[in-house]
């Protein structure tokens, strides 16, 4: 089954990184060939992808946000835990995945994704089911990021426990006083981070495996952050302690 892919760097990533099948680009009649759109006609020239001026009026019917241009191409590629724990020992590094719990909304599953993508995770586990997949929307929140990162639909239970199989610690990130703050974790070594649903935070099997609960300091009056952000945050910590 086709989708659409709109906005220019989301398309630009999708073909640099050669991962989809892909049918046909759109581009708005007499838009100016530079700058992203340059290099997306360059990329898709070299491929062989055939390139159609249309009408804007065409590419608001797909997307009223497109950006002058619109890619047709074929579902999401998954990958499984197991490349992405064969990622990190090609690279020599210790094991660094992110795993989220349910996570619906897609604008906070591309941030997160997006985030991952910055901070140098080896892949991304979603649930099988209840939890936002990789749609065109989850692709545009990420900016593309999702066409370079490992992402993999899987039991998230079984994926905690072939991750500590690797030799990996579950951090469970939640907002609770009884959580460890980030200084007093380890997080340079392999790890798995799990970051729960926007509304009810981890289930409770999840929490369970978790080896170590952690929070991170708040200092003003807000007394939560959205899972987005404070995943994000997270990430940075890890990568912080990694460096």
């Amino acid at each position: 089954m086709s989708e659409w892919i709109t906005n220019r760097n989301p398309i630009y990533e999708v073909l640099r990184s050669k991962r989809r099948q892909i049918y046909r680009l759109l581009v708005a009649e007499n838009i100016q060939i530079s700058g992203r759109i340059a290099e997306i006609t360059r990329l898709a020239h070299n491929q062989h992808i055939l390139i159609e001026q249309v009408k804007r009026s065409d590419l608001d019917g797909i997307d009223g946000h497109h950006q002058g241009a619109a890619l047709s191409v074929g579902g999401y590629p998954y990958s499984d835990l197991d490349s992405i724990i064969r990622m990190a020992e090609s690279q020599a590094e210790p094991l660094f995945v992110l795993l989220l719990d349910q996570v619906q909304d897609p604008q906070n599953l591309g941030t997160l994704l997006r985030s991952a993508e910055a901070f140098g995770v080896h892949g991304v586990i979603l649930p099988s089911a209840r939890a936002a997949a990789v749609t065109p929307a989850v692709v545009n929140a990420s900016s593309g990021a999702t066409e370079l990162l490992q992402i993999a639909q899987h039991n998230l239970a079984q994926s905690m426990d072939r991750i500590k199989a690797a030799g990996g610690w579950l951090i469970g990130l939640v907002d609770s006083s009884e959580a460890l703050l980030p200084e007093k974790i380890n997080l340079s070594g392999g790890i798995g981070l799990v970051v729960g649903n926007e509304a009810s935070g981890m289930r409770h099997l999840v929490k369970e495996k978790c080896d170590l609960l952690m929070r991170l300091p708040m200092q003003g009056q807000i007394d939560s952050l959205n899972a987005a952000v404070a995943g994000s945050i997270a990430l940075y910590l890890a990568r912080q302690a990694r460096s």
